[in-house]
């Protein structure tokens, strides 16, 4: 499988992040900023060209994380609050609380 990340994921990335749009006027490309407690914690690209198949590699890059973890973002094995704890913005998840016996 290959592991480009396409304008399709990088558009479903931008929404499971729910980025929002920071474009300067006058940008070639579309910019999107992840905001967690009202501060902007990443921002990346996505271009605006109608090439779907069109590599878009520096999102993984931009958002500093592997492009494996970008792809599961996309597909939905991975969540916001994921991301969120990859960058450490939120606490690790505790474990489980076992049953006493």
């Amino acid at each position: 499988m290959a592991r480009i990340i396409t304008k399709d994921l990088a558009i479903k990335i931008r929404d499971k992040l729910v980025a929002q749009n920071i474009t300067p006027k006058g940008a070639p490309h579309d910019v999107y900023g992840v905001f967690h407690n009202n501060l902007l914690v990443a921002q990346f690209g996505i271009r605006r060209g109608s090439q779907k198949d069109l590599g878009h590699d520096h999102v993984q890059k931009e958002l500093n994380v592997s492009t494996g973890f970008a792809k599961q973002l996309a597909i939905c094995t991975r969540s916001r609050d994921d991301y969120l704890r990859e960058r450490h913005l939120l606490p690790l998840e505790e474990p489980a609380n076992l049953p006493q016996e």
